[in-house]
């Protein structure tokens, strides 16, 4: 080790196997259980009581508060004890009690990204990918498979079902039951939970011009408020409103919505 390494502080009281790849400058608190076949990236924080099991694989610069559980076979009744992992990107931290568990088959993975704050319970099931810069807040349940592209919020006591797509830049209101995809840059609320809007505070606070959240507005008027089943609505949009990047993104991410996508405000 040379001078600009820093060892690793691991508490005396915690169990870390020694399989386990610790970077430098890593804490493991007392009562962390770090198994083997476990790599935790530097200067990354592991709370006391937090579990680490095999197969997770943690970033640098992470927060992993006590309570949590990284790597957790998956509640998938198919699952036969296949070699799995969980991965979760650099600077994100976990809150307490969050269980995040190991892909299946399917992905072989479960994914968190960099930059992401898990709020306290919530939990991420296997094979679900969750992008950067989100925020999951407390109790928050995505289930297996789900993808959460990158910038999404998702508020308290909110519910995902399995194979659900939330995309970029969504914002999801606390207590909803998402049962069908969300497009990207937009807010859903209610029972059942539709479109109200386009996240334009968001955008905004993230830089995008206003030229951006106007086309974005444009697009969802004419998808959700001209009138018309989505089809007919998708080609009026195609032909009718100027090439953006904004458009490419929306009218793609719909064409791929096996599961459709949530019904608008009326």
């Amino acid at each position: 080790m040379n001078q600009a390494e820093t060892a690793p502080l691991i508490s005396p009281m915690a169990s870390v196997h020694p399989d386990a790849t610790i970077g430098e400058g890593v804490t493991i608190g007392p009562f962390a259980t770090v198994e083997a076949h476990v790599s935790i990236g530097p200067e990354t924080w592991i709370g006391p009581n937090a579990t680490i099991l095999s197969g997770a694989r943690i970033g640098a610069h992470c927060r992993i508060f006590p309570g949590a559980v990284i790597g957790g076979v998956p509640q998938d009744l198919k699952y036969a004890g296949e070699n799995t992992t969980v991965v979760v990107g650099d600077h994100t931290t976990i809150r307490e009690c969050c269980t995040i568990n190991r892909g299946t088959t399917d992905r072989m993975t479960t994914k968190v990204g960099s930059h992401c704050l898990l709020m306290a319970y919530t939990h991420v099931a296997h094979d679900a990918v969750v992008g950067d810069h989100c925020v999951l807040a407390n109790n928050a349940n995505i289930a297996g498979h789900v993808t959460v592209e990158d910038w999404v919020i998702i508020e308290g006591v909110v519910a995902v079902q399995q194979f659900v797509r939330i995309g970029q830049h969504a914002f999801v209101a606390g207590g909803s039951l998402v049962r069908k995809n969300v497009p990207p840059f937009v807010k859903v609320a209610r029972e059942p939970l539709s479109y109200i809007g386009v996240n334009a505070i968001g955008l905004r606070r993230r830089g995008f011009p206003d030229e951006f959240v106007r086309a974005v507005e444009d697009i969802y008027r004419t998808l959700y408020i001209t009138g018309g089943n989505m089809s007919q609505a998708l080609k009026v949009a195609e032909l009718e409103l100027p090439v953006s990047d904004a458009k490419e993104t929306i009218l793609d991410f719909i064409r791929a919505s096996d599961k459709g996508i949530v019904r608008g405000p009326f």
